[in-house]
């Protein structure tokens, strides 16, 4: 009996042991994380700091460092996510609603839910070749603002599309059955009970994906997106640029100085980020206080 209890002993020893290790583990990895993050940050604040000044939102790129600036690049932005703003909103949630509230539960939507499903983790790169092949070259509309937007449509989709149902996944059952018992229709209560509860997670997954929007690259790349743009896009047609390209042309100069201005664009991006997920958490806040 003795031998029996010293054993359990042990073995509880052994487990804490085990879980003190673990957490020293898992405490080390994040704190790895953190440290190489804070480096990071650092580094792009020592170096691009001093370059965030009203000269780098006036400017246009030049080809000397002291004159160059990003404004083509910080618009060329805003108008990609303000076309891509509605479009995806609508077709995602729309894409959502029918999925968890009309469709039938059968073996075609479960296939189109795996698509989805799917669709959301494929390198951003495979939508650059298909926002090419269909918007750049089968419908004409060249290197074009629409063309751009309308590609990265295409990546944040899925995206949107998944975190919409979730939301509306968590939506309680009794909302529904006690919108029907007074009467209303599906319609009804799918537009005045279920969105308003799932409001804050789509809204949120929506902000999110036009945050990865904004960062993305290889896609407007892969469309032909321009590196040096000197004017302003007038149009849905015009040429365009992006922040993550301009980036890219300056990282890829050999001289320092626009190394530095490199730097001070990441800043700007990075802002530009934090102000997106921070107005995520805000609307989020504020919907639910609504409910």
């Amino acid at each position: 009996m003795q031998s029996l209890i010293q054993d359990d002993h042990n073995r509880v020893l052994m487990r804490r042991r085990i879980d003190f290790a673990l957490k020293l583990l898992f405490l080390a990895c994040t704190s790895i994380g953190v440290l190489v993050l804070v480096v990071l940050i650092v580094d792009l604040l020592m170096d691009g700091l001093q370059h965030v000044t009203p000269q780098l939102f006036e400017n246009y790129p030049s080809r000397k460092a002291a004159q160059a600036g990003m404004k083509s690049a910080i618009v060329g932005t805003l108008y990609m996510l303000c076309i891509m703003l509605p479009i995806s909103f609508v077709f995602g949630v729309g894409a959502a609603i029918y999925l968890e509230e009309y469709a039938s539960k059968n073996r075609f939507t479960r296939f189109i839910q795996l698509n989805i499903s799917t669709l959301a983790g494929v390198p951003s790169i495979v939508y650059g070749i298909l926002g090419l092949t269909i918007f750049v070259r089968l419908m004409a509309l060249e290197r074009s603002l629409i063309a751009g937007a309308l590609t990265m449509t295409l990546l944040v989709l899925p995206i949107i599309i998944v975190a919409a149902q979730e939301a509306i996944k968590a939506v309680p059952r009794s909302r529904r059955d006690a919108s029907f018992a007074l009467g209303a229709d599906k319609w009804q209560t799918v537009s005045r009970a279920v969105l308003p509860s799932a409001m804050p997670g789509i809204l949120t997954g929506v902000i999110l994906a036009m945050s990865r929007a904004i960062g993305e690259t290889a896609p407007l790349v892969m469309i032909g997106a321009l590196t040096y743009i000197a004017f302003l896009p007038e149009s849905l047609m015009s040429s365009f640029t992006v922040m993550p390209i301009q980036i890219f042309n300056w990282i890829s100069r050999p001289q320092e100085a626009f190394h530095e201005l490199a730097a001070a664009g990441i800043i700007v991006l990075l802002i530009m980020l934090l102000l997106m997920n921070f107005s995520a958490i805000l609307l989020r806040n504020k919907f639910q206080k609504n409910i």
